[in-house]
C-alpha cells in the first residue's frame, strides 16, 4: 500500500477508507497517495473519530483479555488520528496544502444486544475472534450481549473524520 507502482499524476480521484493508520508512516503513505492524483483530482481520506464502538469496546477488550491475553493490545491503530488536528497535521506533513477536513459524530444502533456481534464478525475485530478458537470466542460473546443487557446499551458510536484534498 505504501508502494503502488503507478504512475505520477495517474487518477482523478485516490480514495482509502479506515486504512490509513494501518501502516507505520502514516506521512509516507499519503504522500503515496497523493503522488497518484491528477492536476484537478482529489485525494479523500477517511479514519476512525475518538471513542469508537463505544461503549461498548472496552468491555469487548477485557473480555479478550481474560480469555487470550496474548490477542489483547492496548494499542489500536487508529489511536493515532482519531482528533481533526492529528489529520491536520498528517496532510500538511505530507505536502497537501489544499484540504479540508471534517468531523461527524456517528453511532450504531443495536436493535438487539446480538447486533453487537454482528458489528464484531463484519469488522477487523473478527481478526481476533478466529484467533481465538469457538469455544473462547463464545464466552466472549456470551460477555458482551450479557454486559450490553445488563447496561442497556442500545448505540455503539462510529464517530468519523473525513479529509479530502484537492490538487
Amino acid at each position: 500500500m505504501t508502494n503502488l507502482g503507478y504512475p505520477d499524476e495517474s487518477f482523478d480521484a485516490v480514495v482509502c477508507v479506515f486504512g490509513v493508520f494501518f501502516v507505520p508512516d502514516m506521512e509516507a503513505l499519503v504522500k503515496e497517495l497523493w503522488r497518484m492524483v491528477r492536476p484537478g483530482g482529489k485525494l479523500a481520506v477517511t479514519t476512525w473519530g475518538p471513542h469508537l464502538f463505544a461503549p461498548v469496546y472496552d468491555v469487548w477488550r477485557e473480555a479478550i483479555k481474560a480469555e487470550r491475553a496474548d490477542l489483547y493490545t492496548a494499542f489500536n491503530p487508529w489511536d493515532r488520528i482519531t482528533e481533526v488536528p492529528a489529520v491536520e497535521s498528517l496532510f500538511r506533513a505530507a505536502g497537501i496544502g489544499n484540504f479540508q477536513v471534517a468531523a461527524e459524530e456517528g453511532s450504531m444502533v443495536l436493535r438487539k444486544p446480538e447486533d453487537w456481534w454482528t458489528i464484531v464478525l463484519g469488522t477487523g475485530l473478527r481478526w481476533t475472534i478466529n484467533q481465538m478458537g469457538p469455544e473462547a470466542a463464545g464466552r466472549v460473546r456470551k460477555h458482551n450481549l450479557e454486559w450490553i443487557r445488563a447496561h442497556g446499551v442500545q448505540s455503539v458510536e462510529t464517530n468519523v473524520i473525513y479529509a479530502l484534498a484537492s490538487k
